[in-house]
């Protein structure tokens, strides 16, 4: 293919312009000079790749440095990080040369962000590695997480280009991964186009219904938010108060939680949209005047009390400051109301990045405490990640990612900042490790408690403990911040050493019996086998002798399991031998793979597939290759974690498939309803109805029927006749 190289460089030019027209008026000529210094490095480095759209590879980091200067708020030395940041991993370029260049800083984020794109793709789960590393940046420098969220922003942008299999993959691990992290950081506009655009290419069906209606609904929302803003503005403007109000629709990720949540259409979720009034203010009065407008608007609208949410006189832990209200507006309904300063809405929009120590300018304020408190938890959890497996450290980070908070205090009235549904003991480990691993119990508001007693807002916590107590397994039952599961974790292990040592021992001798190099890769692929959560289970478990010579035949028999899976799922060419064994389900209904090949498969429990569907194959260890529906509820988790078995998927020859699928039914119930839904099924459609359970209340029917259905469109046209039948309101496909 070749390239108009001439209009390649003045686009490359233009797009840096584009960038420092952002920065210039900012930075001083240093900086400026560093920003590119940056480029000039970056474009040499880059001058001969291309990305998979053909496009050249220096539009990326210049987009992903864009996006760090004006959508996360970072300085200069940050957007040039942003312009190197994959010159180390995909040029002849090294630390030692950027060190030289720019310095140790700069190259220290770069090699950094490098570590985190260079993984080890053998013997573990790739994404929750990548996690792990990408949490370690941490303890280097903070800078690298926001860059590489950029990174993935960008690259979440630009995904067209990818194969299909390869978009999901990387959607996958986006909202396993770098969403939650985002929406932790205050990132929450990032967070929201990370799970939007995951969306789009996980379940492009839904997303493209959900932006279709809101662009239908468009020039009525926009009528809807300028008739508010003419009741309100009137009387912000006899205040003297300088205000902007602006709407904007919810973010389509959003929107389609609400609806599977409350098992609703698009038309009955009430707020997907909401309006923000923003104000000008000083330091001094800025929570006065937030009140103020509170005030007014309650005055105009009618506000639901139950929904409202102060953040301002308690911001979140990010620095996310707000008052959130729902009020009965323009033609009686429901929207809602935030209300912030102009700094508030700085930092709602960027995050910690808008206030943290690393800003010009920037000095540390008592709104970072609880963040900084965040950072310095995540390390303390990573200090004894060396007693734990990558998944275990996975998800006691992901704990408190998306946790809402709890405000109570200590005995000397120090406000402490919790999760929902933290525990007296989760209490006690927060104001040290110590008085937590010795923890009895506690006095909340002079009232003695249990240690797994769950805090409420404004609760006086007051610990007792005792030289004696010791932590106990049992207590990672109730214990729902990090700290504390990895605290206690790190105790029982640490109990658990001299027989992991034992055991090491015993199955090191096992193995040298049966000739097996006894080595990490050999220890992943033991542990993977018998489904078991670290290396440490693992020697327990010979240790105690739940796994013996017998246990360990059967990993030696399968050992090569992955390097022969296709060929052991592979069809047998003796097929009037093979279809003795099969089920009808199984007769080449499905290929997989690039080259469509016919294997042995069976339907996964965990969701039901009917022609139509799209679909993918996972290879199990011990039973073969499980058919899922891209809709599954696992079939995230599967492809962030293990795409390395995951394997594409279509029907072929299904027209003498059948299976079981589950649909529940609500309506208005009336006389003759249940006689009417079995005619629709039964004798209009002419399928088989295996069983029906239908329960009024109040008037109001639900049901729940499973059928046996033939492919997609059989059951489309089931819906579509059923939604028609009087007093009906909704009929849904339910998945296991």
């Amino acid at each position: 293919m070749s390239y108009d190289l001439e209009q390649e460089n003045k686009e490359i030019l233009a797009r840096y312009k584009d960038l420092i027209s952002n920065t210039y008026r900012t930075l001083d000529e240093e900086n400026n000079k560093l920003i590119r210094k940056a480029f000039d490095i970056a474009l040499d480095a880059h001058k001969d790749q291309r990305r998979k759209s053909g496009e050249p590879y220096i539009y990326h980091p210049i987009a992903v440095a864009k996006i760090v200067a004006t959508e996360i708020g970072l300085g200069a030395t940050s957007i040039a990080c942003a312009l190197l940041h994959d010159v180390i991993e995909d040029s002849d370029y090294t630390y030692e040369d950027l060190k030289k260049i720019f310095g140790e800083k700069i190259a220290n984020i770069v090699n950094g962000l490098t570590k985190i794109s260079i993984m080890n793709h053998q013997n573990i789960s790739v994404q929750s590695e990548n996690y792990r590393k990408l949490l370690l940046t941490l303890s280097e420098d903070f800078r690298v997480i926001l860059i590489k969220i950029a990174d993935r922003l960008h690259n979440m942008r630009t995904l067209e280009s990818m194969a299909p299999d390869k978009q999901k993959k990387i959607a996958s691990e986006t909202v396993y991964i770098y969403a939650p992290m985002a929406h932790r950081l205050g990132l929450y506009n990032i967070k929201s186009e990370l799970e939007d655009l995951s969306l789009k290419y996980n379940n492009p069906e839904v997303y493209n219904e959900i932006t279709e209606k809101l662009e239908l609904a468009k020039e009525s929302r926009e009528r809807y938010i300028e008739e508010f803003k003419k009741e309100v503005s009137e009387r912000l403007h006899e205040e003297g108060l300088n205000f902007k109000i602006k709407g904007r629709a919810k973010a389509i990720s959003s929107i389609y939680r609400k609806m599977l949540k409350q098992g609703v259409s698009f038309e009955e979720v009430f707020d997907n949209y909401a309006i923000r009034i923003i104000y000008k203010s000083d330091a001094k009065n800025e929570k006065f005047l937030a009140w103020k407008i509170y005030s007014i608007v309650t005055d105009v609208y009618h506000s639901n009390p139950s929904r409202m949410r102060d953040w301002i006189t308690q911001p979140r832990s990010t620095g996310y400051e707000s008052l959130h209200l729902t009020v009965l507006g323009p033609d009686k309904k429901w929207i809602e109301v935030q209300i912030r300063s102009e700094r508030m809405d700085e930092i709602a929009e960027k995050g910690v990045a808008a206030h943290y120590k690393y800003k010009e300018g920037y000095k540390q304020s008592s709104d970072d405490r609880n963040f900084e408190k965040w950072v310095t938890e995540i390390r303390e959890v990573l200090e004894q990640q060396q007693n734990l497996s990558t998944s275990e450290l996975l998800d006691n980070i992901k704990l408190n990612l998306y946790s809402k908070e709890v405000f109570v205090f200590t005995p000397k009235g120090e406000i402490k900042i919790l999760p929902t549904n933290a525990t007296a003991l989760d209490f006690a480990f927060s104001v040290h490790s110590d008085l937590g691993m010795k923890c009895l119990g506690a006095k909340i508001n002079g009232k003695l408690v249990p240690i797994s007693y769950i805090l409420q807002n404004g609760d006086q916590v007051d610990i007792l403990s005792s030289q004696n107590q010791k932590p106990k397994s049992d207590w990672l039952e109730f214990v729902v911040t990090s700290k504390a599961k990895s605290k206690i974790k790190s105790y029982l292990n640490s109990q658990k050493n001299q027989l992991v040592e034992e055991g090491k021992e015993i199955l090191q001798r096992k193995l040298r019996h049966a000739k097996i190099n006894f080595n990490d890769e050999e220890i992943n692929k033991l542990q993977k086998f018998f489904n078991l959560k670290s290396s440490q289970e693992l020697f327990l478990k010979f240790q105690s002798n739940e796994l013996d010579v017998s246990s360990l035949r059967k990993y030696i028999e399968s050992k090569n399991v992955f390097n022969n899976l296709l060929s052991r799922f592979r069809k047998s060419p003796n097929k009037s031998q093979h279809f003795e064994d099969l089920k009808e389900e199984n007769l080449d209904m499905i290929v997989f793979g690039k080259d469509e090949e016919k294997l042995n498969y069976t339907y996964a429990k965990c969701c039901t597939v009917i022609p139509g569907d799209k679909i993918f194959g996972f290879i199990t260890i011990s039973d073969g290759i499980k058919v899922h529906s891209d809709n599954c509820p696992n079939a995230i988790n599967l492809r962030a974690q293990y795409d390395y078995r995951v394997i594409p998927a279509k029907w072929v020859n299904a027209e003498s498939f059948k299976n079981r699928v589950k649909i529940e039914i609500e309506g208005l119930d009336r006389m003759g309803m249940i006689n009417d839904i079995t005619t629709v099924i039964s004798g209009s459609m002419g399928m088989d109805m295996k069983s029906m359970s239908i329960e009024s209340n109040n008037g109001v029917f639900t049901g729940n029927i499973n059928l046996e259905v033939k492919n997609k469109g059989q059951l489309e046209e089931t819906f579509k006749k059923l939604k028609n039948i009087n007093g009906v309101s909704r009929v849904r496909r339910v998945q296991s």
